[in-house]
């Protein structure tokens, strides 16, 4: 069998990291764009914003089914705390996951009018819940949950809300991915449904510099132990400095129409908040407040090393293709949205 030069359990809470990375920065602008759409004025402007993601949305959402898979495989007792302790929760974002892709095929379907409402509604709302669930549960990581010592989680749906932090984090994920979703359409439009989405841009772009400050402050105050490694490793803090310069880039940019490069700097703030959030989290992958000798770490719940070894092999075969595959889509769907052939 393969022998590698490090350690498996880490790489593979790495790997995991870059797999959730990748969905946020791919997933996360078609929901701030799914967040958007009622925002657009006409039938044909949210017809062009729906082809905007139209050939990327379904591909986009693999990435977290891979991170999802590559969790159950790597640390099956963090999944099965995490699957069954917050069922309530995965059971919403599966309810938004579906009806946003129910809703982008069946928009268009009837000619009526009452019946794009509908779907448009539903559109927009499974794409705003979603990043609200997804900030509620890494604020809750953040400050830990309950979990006994059989590695069962001793709370409730209720308990994941009863802390100002999880839900601030929430609405912080939900701007930031609205304004990359927005930079996103600019690059994708064209005549007024262009301009209408820089102004929206702007105005987005604010309310995530706000909910941002508040919630690093939160996190200083309730959770002072997420920035420990940077204070026992002070080049980390390499990491914040460049986040804020990639955000403070994004207006500089889109002042000067230079939106791409807008959109490369939104997906570095986005590297560099998870990157920060998983050094803080390193070892813990599910930390428990109630007692800390309960938390599952990447060393109590690893997979066996013959098992870890064999997914890591099929990692590094696998992992090219989907970039490849990812790139490729990317290429030949590139440019504006061809509107003389829109379909949704």
């Amino acid at each position: 069998m393969i022998q590698y030069p490090f350690d498996l359990a880490t790489a593979w809470f790495i790997l995991i990291g870059v797999l959730l990375t990748g969905y946020a920065i791919l997933d996360g602008f078609d929901l701030g764009a799914g967040a958007l759409h009622l925002f657009a004025k006409t039938d044909k402007d949210r017809r062009i914003i729906l082809n905007a993601i139209g050939p990327v949305w379904d591909g986009n959402e693999v990435w977290l089914l891979v991170g999802g898979g590559a969790l159950f495989a790597a640390f099956p007792d963090v999944y099965a705390t995490a699957f069954s302790g917050f069922y309530t929760a995965f059971m919403l974002v599966l309810a938004g996951i579906i009806f946003r892709a129910v809703a982008i095929e069946f928009r268009s379907k009837e000619n009526s009018a009452k019946w794009r409402k509908f779907w448009d509604y539903a559109f927009a709302i499974a794409s705003i819940l979603l990043p609200i669930l997804m900030g509620v549960a890494l604020g809750n990581l953040i400050l830990g949950v309950p979990i006994d010592a059989n590695k069962e989680y001793a709370g409730s749906f209720w308990t994941l809300l009863s802390h100002p932090l999880p839900i601030l984090l929430g609405v912080t994920t939900l701007t930031m991915f609205m304004l990359h979703g927005g930079i996103y359409l600019v690059l994708k439009t064209e005549g007024e449904l262009q301009e209408q989405m820089k102004g929206l841009v702007k105005k987005v772009m604010w309310g995530y510099f706000v909910s941002f400050a508040l919630v690093t402050v939160a996190t200083f105050i309730w959770a002072p132990h997420m920035a420990k490694k940077l204070q026992e490793m002070p080049i980390l803090f390499v990491l914040p400095v460049l986040n804020i310069l990639a955000l403070a880039n994004v207006p500089r940019e889109m002042h000067f129409k230079r939106e791409f490069l807008a959109f490369l700097s939104s997906c570095f703030s986005i590297v560099a908040n998870l990157a920060l959030f998983g050094i803080g989290m390193f070892p813990n992958m599910l930390p428990a407040s109630n007692d800390p000798a309960n938390s599952l770490t990447i060393m109590n719940t690893a997979a066996s090393q013959a098992s870890l070894t064999v997914m890591m092999t099929i990692a590094i075969i696998g992992v090219p293709f989907v970039l490849a595959y990812t790139a490729a889509i990317y290429w030949v769907f590139r440019g504006k949205v061809d509107t003389t052939h829109l379909h949704y």
